[in-house]
């Protein structure tokens, strides 16, 4: 049959067949697109920030006496997760009683990784999440996940979309001075890992951080910060332990006003600040000390 005698028994004209097909194809390059969203090329999108999907756990570590290495598998080896750096995502799960239990993490992979998401989490005594979490078993149990949400988002070259309000502000910093505290060393690390993925294309942002906890086994990370401060002359590392052992060369105690001043850069226009931990570590410790020292709280300070 000939295309003109096929469009007259649907009752087409070539014409209008034409403007269907283009509306067609134009619909799916759109969900194409929407499928692709914040990631260039890397690949389709895993998370939802609307509602929860369910990712399945393919492997667990144990990393030390209460950290473990959780990796969740995405739908399929060619996503990526599609979380912006410097934000996070909730997990969430139903207990016992079918109380919903959320919990934000960052995780510490990138969509540099495809096909996976890993997170790096503490097992406290205690803990819902955690012990959830660290419950599961491997091919065969999922955890709840939404995002992405925050208010920062890292675009690499010193360059932060930053949200006041309702508004989003690109900002640009020279120098980022972290007060990291405990567990919150993982929204750090995906800014430090891009800054410094970044070298080879020319981002020069300088890097100092204060990595704040009770023990030297408590420091999430340890080797991967310290091969990282070795190998990149504009990363500065500096620790602070409660409890030091014996010949330990960083400091003791909590935070203060004077390991801040001389261990992150001095206020100006071209600093940013980020703190993240307990609340009265970012409270007293970071906050309290920033305002005192003299730093712009509405331009050069974000906790997460």
């Amino acid at each position: 049959m000939a295309l003109d005698e096929l469009l007259g028994s649907l009752g087409l004209d070539e014409r209008t067949a034409v403007l269907g097909l283009t509306a067609v194809l134009g619909l799916v390059v759109i969900a194409l697109l929407v499928g692709m969203r914040g990631t260039g090329s890397k690949g389709p999108i895993a998370l939802d920030a609307k509602e929860y999907k369910a990712f399945p756990l393919v492997k667990k570590e144990i990393v030390s006496h209460d950290t473990r290495r959780f990796r969740f598998a995405l739908p399929s080896p060619d996503h990526v997760l599609g979380l912006p750096i410097g934000q996070h995502i909730s997990l969430m799960f139903h207990d016992e009683e079918n109380n919903m239990v959320m919990r934000p993490y960052t995780p510490t992979s990138s969509d540099d990784e495809k096909g996976y998401v890993e997170f790096v989490i503490k097992v406290y005594p205690g803990g819902k999440m955690g012990g959830h979490l660290d419950g599961l078993t491997v091919g065969k149990d999922a955890v709840k996940m939404k995002g992405p949400k925050g208010h920062l988002e890292y675009l690499g070259n010193g360059n932060f979309n930053i949200k006041v309000k309702k508004e989003v502000q690109r900002r640009r910093y020279k120098k980022i001075g972290m007060v990291a505290g405990g567990t919150g060393i993982t929204p750090m690390t995906q800014i430090i890992s891009a800054i410094h993925k970044g070298r080879e294309k020319g981002d020069t942002t300088q890097i100092s951080m204060i990595f704040a906890n009770k023990t030297e086994k408590d420091i999430l990370l340890q080797e991967w910060l310290e091969n990282l401060a070795e190998a990149d002359p504009l990363f500065r590392l500096h620790y602070t332990l409660d409890s030091p052992p014996a010949g330990w060369k960083g400091s003791e105690g909590f935070v203060t006003e004077e390991m801040i001043r001389a261990h992150l850069p001095a206020p100006a226009d071209d600093v940013l600040l980020l703190a993240c931990g307990p609340k009265p570590m970012v409270k007293y410790a970071c906050e309290a000390n920033f305002q005192k020292i003299g730093y712009d709280m509405q331009r050069s300070y974000y906790s997460f």
